[in-house]
């Protein structure tokens, strides 16, 4: 389908009526890969919403391959581009100015200078102003991220979505140097008093650990008893007025739906499940977030990269309800169409 639907302005639909400005005036398969085909910018400042690729797979204790994530799951959004959300009903491009700042450098010659950089890269985005999304990469890029933010938000309640809790008992380097571990990130994270687990929530977990280290877990068997709309609340009850940082480990769904992952767990979330989930979260206050473990090489058809891809749109669908982007939804049979604007 060829449209000028996702820029907001409707046009006819016919190849002379676009521009090389519309984001859809290629073929969904086309173009040089931007994250739903936003502009690519050098500065955040540019923007409202910035994606940033970080891609880091040295960390993975299992399959490697999650350094690609970032450029699959950037192709897998071009087709999210091309209509208006669902459900919503709205253009979150038109509300939204995302821009797509390509990946962080990261020295792979020098390991224990990566974490400084990761950090660094995502200070200079959220000191602008803009809210950052990044792509992973392997789950340990959240340590460096989250230290970014608590520069600048303080202590932060950590929404974790995965099928690890990533809290196992890290391990010290020369000098004090942090463990590049995708497996016990969250527990340094707390003992540096960046997250405050009391306020924190870890949610479709299906493997143990022994300390969970005060965090609230609300495992994948708990979803599925209680349901998204009872978890999201307690969720929110916990997080309270808190400064929020959403991650999301694709390895939270079940391999049947995300199978291009480092470490798939069976018995995972259903992608309606997580969906529900992330779109029952406004109201927290979110500061930033990030999606991670893509594999592709493990993928099959694109469904893992496509699932990442729909996280972060969602989330740039959250970002246009509070800017003012009023949302649809069908109408059941025999009533009104429902119309709102959503705060």
């Amino acid at each position: 389908m060829i449209s000028g639907i996702t820029t907001g302005v409707h046009t006819p639909f016919n190849c002379g009526a676009l521009s090389p400005a519309s984001i859809a005036s290629e073929q969904t398969y086309s173009r040089a890969h931007t994250f739903l085909r936003a502009p690519h910018a050098d500065r955040a400042r540019a923007g409202d919403f910035a994606v940033l690729g970080v891609p880091l797979d040295i960390a993975t204790s299992n399959r490697p391959g999650a350094r690609l994530g970032p450029d699959a799951i950037r192709s897998a959004s071009a087709q999210l581009a091309e209509l208006k959300s669902y459900p919503g009903g709205f253009d979150p491009l038109s509300h939204v100015r995302i821009v797509d700042l390509g990946d962080a450098l990261l020295d792979f010659g020098f390991p224990h200078t990566i974490p400084a950089a990761i950090e660094e890269a995502a200070f200079n985005v959220i000191s602008t102003g803009a809210f950052l999304c990044a792509l992973g990469g392997d789950h340990f890029v959240s340590y460096p991220l989250l230290k970014a933010h608590a520069r600048k938000y303080g202590p932060l309640a950590l929404i974790h979505f995965d099928a690890h809790p990533d809290t196992w008992t890290p391990r010290t380097g020369p000098g004090g140097a942090v463990e590049i571990n995708h497996g016990t990130m969250f527990a340094q994270a707390i003992h540096d008093g960046l997250i405050d687990p009391s306020r924190s929530s870890q949610i479709g977990i299906r493997t143990w650990v022994d300390d969970p280290m005060g965090m609230n877990i609300f495992d994948s068997m708990t979803v599925a008893g209680k349901g998204p709309d009872q978890i999201v609340a307690m969720v929110k009850a916990l997080a309270g007025d808190a400064p929020c940082y959403l991650t999301v480990d694709i390895d939270c769904l079940d391999p049947a739906f995300a199978p291009g992952t480092g470490t798939p767990v069976m018995g995972g979330l259903t992608p309606r499940e997580l969906l529900a989930m992330l779109r029952g979260l406004d109201g927290l206050r979110i500061i930033g977030c990030d999606v991670v473990e893509v594999a592709p090489a493990y993928d099959q058809a694109g469904i893992t990269a496509l699932a990442a891809a729909t996280v972060v749109y969602e989330e740039a669908c959250r970002f246009a309800r509070l800017k003012g982007a009023r949302q649809t939804s069908y109408p059941v049979p025999g009533r009104p169409l429902a119309r709102n604007a959503t705060q």
